[in-house]
């Protein structure tokens, strides 16, 4: 039990005391991690050179190192991208073109799209949920459930989108290309987004609205559709990315958003913005090499598998073990990070394909997420709309959907190629 330790007092610090607090922000998860990694290192015998020794072992070994490469590299993307308006771009083409008999799918669509485009839930939250405020109070929807319907969206887009967290801890930690992935992710989700949109266009056939929609400029979405194809096609993501950042210079110094100086400061902004996950990456691998080195990543396969006899299990523990520490830190991001290397482990021992493990974690995760009254996704969109945190769960349909997706993918060994 000593060699899990550093877990417990990390759970401890943070879940414990924030249930306390009633606040699962009180406490800083970077703060929580450095504690428990502090921890850690008392719990190795040796010399303090050789207990450092292990802790970059898991700090800075090459997965890390290029996890890190691309969280930098994304955050300068995608602020850069924001600055010169490409968030608002890509938020009025999607909206621009939908069938006023439609709005309820178009909607939802939008919400898939702009987080598949920009990679975060919560940008997309931010962006849309007024929009949806508005719309509900006019044409005499539930508010609860426009504002369910645009979180839920956004795990569409958390789930797959090739600059998202959690697409890219998950991928990196099972040690596979995200494309692979993205192909044995959209085959699991995929008919549950259809199936939405379908249920969406049943309830909002005779709903319309008068919103006014801004200006829709191509070229402002450019950078993020070059990004997705150019990933898409098994160009490597952080070359994809550098082409996106270049893009966004060109096309914003061009229509004057801002000068070389502008796009320098947003880029610094975007990476700055990476710091706390980069510093959480670095603490956790570390604190997670000690607890490996002490026995207790072993402790945790030999519990997970005491009863495991096919990959279905294995597969099955993943997903459990992935929503319960997902449940614990309110952040499916540091979910990955922390159950990754454990997953991995198991997917070797079970012979579980990595693309089909990264697609486990990142789903599991997302389908935790988004049922959290707590987690910051809903809080956000609880904050925008004056709604009840609580109300907006129900209306969730999409994160709980592709959890069920999930299982069966498992359960019936789907898709087939992977498993």
């Amino acid at each position: 039990m000593k060699a899990l330790s550093p877990l417990v007092v990390f759970l401890v610090l943070y879940l414990v005391t924030s249930i306390i607090a009633q606040d699962f922000y009180k406490v800083p998860i970077a703060v929580a991690f450095l504690v428990s990694a502090t921890y850690a290192l008392l719990t190795v015998r040796g010399t303090m050179n050789e207990r450092i020794k292990i802790f970059a072992k898991g700090a800075g070994n090459s997965t890390m190192v290029l996890m890190l490469a691309i969280f930098i590299l994304a955050g300068a993307f995608a602020a850069s991208a924001k600055t010169m308006g490409a968030v608002d771009a890509t938020v009025n083409l999607a909206l621009k073109y939908l069938p006023e008999q439609a709005i309820l799918p178009g909607i939802f669509l939008a919400s898939c799209f702009i987080s598949l485009s920009i990679g975060t839930s919560c940008g997309t939250i931010a962006a849309l949920t007024p929009l949806a405020v508005g719309i509900a109070q006019q044409s005499g929807i539930s508010t609860p459930m426009m504002i369910g319907l645009v979180v839920g969206g956004t795990y569409f887009g958390d789930n797959l989108s090739f600059i998202s967290d959690t697409t890219i801890v998950a991928t990196q930690t099972q040690g596979c290309s995200m494309k692979d992935k993205f192909r044995v992710n959209i085959c699991i989700v995929a008919p549950v987004a259809l199936l939405m949109l379908i249920v969406y266009f049943f309830l909002g056939e005779s709903v319309s609205t008068p919103a006014e929609v801004g200006e829709a400029n191509f070229w402002l979405v450019l950078p993020y559709l070059a990004v997705v194809i150019l990933a898409v096609c098994g160009v490597n993501v952080l070359l994809s990315l550098g082409i996106g950042i270049f893009l966004t210079g060109i096309i914003g110094m061009v229509m004057g958003t801002y000068d070389v100086f502008g796009w320098f400061a947003a880029m610094n902004e975007g990476m700055m913005g990476m710091s706390e996950l980069i510093i959480v990456t670095i603490l956790a691998g570390g604190m997670l090499e000690i607890i490996r080195h002490n026995g207790g990543i072993e402790l945790i396969i030999k519990a997970l598998t005491r009863n495991i006899q096919s990959k279905r299990a294995g597969e099955m523990s993943i997903a459990a073990l992935t929503c319960l520490v997902n449940v614990c830190t309110a952040n499916n991001t540091v979910a990955i990070i922390t159950t990754g290397p454990i997953a991995k482990d198991i997917a070797q021992r079970f012979r579980i394909d990595p693309r089909k493990s990264a697609s486990i974690l990142d789903t599991a995760s997302c389908f935790t997420q988004g049922l959290l009254p707590y987690g910051a996704q809903v809080l956000i969109a609880a904050g925008l709309s004056g709604v009840n945190p609580i109300a907006i769960i129900p209306n969730l349909y999409y994160p709980m959907l592709i959890g069920v997706a999930l299982v069966l993918a498992i359960v019936l060994r789907y898709p087939r190629k992977y498993s």
